[in-house]
């Protein structure tokens, strides 16, 4: 499984646009991309203008998918003049233990 995890910084007035943004990328990918696994948007603990989305994916294949497709483009036409990120927090295959 692929994982990956980023971070946004957004104005306070800005926020709930975002919020909106985001929950509607995760919905609509989980709903049209099969490779999408999980979707989840996060606030900081310590900081409420601060989100962290972390995905899960078949493989890097399916996020490239995911890249490419209409809730992710919308999603960033959204926030693209407001938001700070993403910043990458991980990319990367999860190591399985076999054992």
């Amino acid at each position: 499984m692929y994982h990956i995890a980023v971070s946004f910084d957004v104005p306070a007035d800005r926020r709930e646009e975002f919020i909106a943004a985001a929950l509607e990328d995760g919905r609509d990918s989980n709903a049209s991309e099969p490779g999408t696994q999980r979707f989840e948007l996060i606030v900081d603990s310590e900081n409420p203008n601060r989100f962290y989305l972390n995905e899960a994916y078949d493989d890097e294949e399916a996020f490239d998918v995911h890249c490419k497709g209409e809730p992710f483009v919308k999603f960033f036409a959204i926030i693209d003049k407001f938001a700070e990120g993403p910043t990458w927090l991980i990319k990367g295959t999860r190591v399985e233990d076999n054992a």
